[in-house]
């Protein structure tokens, strides 16, 4: 059996490295991230995957990421979305160009025979490509997640340096008691910044994965609405611009729109 224990939207983007106006591959890249907003609440939580990419779900691959912001206000997340241009000691007036959207659907975490799975179906692109297969945003796809123990010592370079880590209250520290992680089978830790994650490639269907018609309670029947409108999954009515309170014409959106590399 499975069970839902929360749902939401969420939002794909990937940021050029500095200087850079064109990405051709992942080597141009920066930092690949998602913003979760849950259904219940006015909360943004964006998290940062470490690898650039998610993992594959057919080789079981394993990678980790981390809450790098929450926020109650969207406008919170706009310096990791706009331009933005700095002075530097060494190169003078540097350039980090704006993030680009990569992907709008709806996540659910779920649990499922004692882990925890984060799962999510894709909307627009309604077909993904190459933008989205560069970083393996599939058209649905299930994870294994769990949370690290923020108390327990890691290998030099091995996730985040120890200030950097999540503070929690004591209900949500004692819960690891011994353990080095524990499954996400509480949001909660998601609203921490510096929660470290661990996600592993389960599979690319998720009913086949977590159940009948799991996938379309995540989903809401996006998978099976064939004859869904073009101007209804448009850019002027895309979640991922009304909810962050971003035009569409303040980030490049071939990725989202056409599934181009940019």
């Amino acid at each position: 059996m499975s069970r839902i224990v929360e749902k939401g939207e969420v939002f794909f983007f990937y940021r050029p490295r500095v200087g850079l106006d064109e990405v051709r591959d992942l080597a141009d890249v920066q930092r690949f991230f998602f913003v979760m907003e849950p259904d219940a609440g006015r909360r943004f939580r964006r998290i940062v995957v470490g690898r650039k990419r998610l993992p594959d779900p057919l080789q079981h691959e394993r990678v980790w990421a981390y809450v790098a912001e929450v926020a109650d206000d969207p406008a919170q997340l706009r310096d990791e979305l706009e331009r933005q241009t700095y002075e530097t000691r060494t190169r003078g007036l540097r350039l980090q160009p704006e993030a680009r959207p990569a992907g709008e659907g709806r996540y659910a975490i779920v649990e499922h025979h004692r882990h925890s799975h984060l799962a999510y179906v894709l909307e627009i692109p309604r077909e993904p490509g190459p933008a989205q297969l560069t970083f393996r945003i599939l058209r649905e796809a299930s994870y294994v997640v769990a949370v690290r123990n923020p108390t327990v010592h890691v290998a030099p370079g091995a996730g985040l340096r120890p200030g950097r880590r999540a503070t929690y209250p004591p209900a949500l520290l004692e819960r690891f008691g011994e353990r080095r992680f524990l499954p996400l089978d509480d949001p909660a830790f998601l609203d921490y910044v510096g929660t470290e994650l661990v996600l592993i490639g389960a599979a690319a269907d998720v009913d086949a994965e977590l159940g009948d018609d799991i996938g379309n309670d995540i989903g809401e029947g996006l998978r099976e609405d064939d004859d869904l409108e073009a101007d209804e999954a448009s850019l002027d009515n895309a979640r991922i611009f009304l909810d962050l309170r971003i035009r569409p014409d303040e980030l490049p959106t071939e990725p989202l729109e056409r599934g181009e590399l940019r």
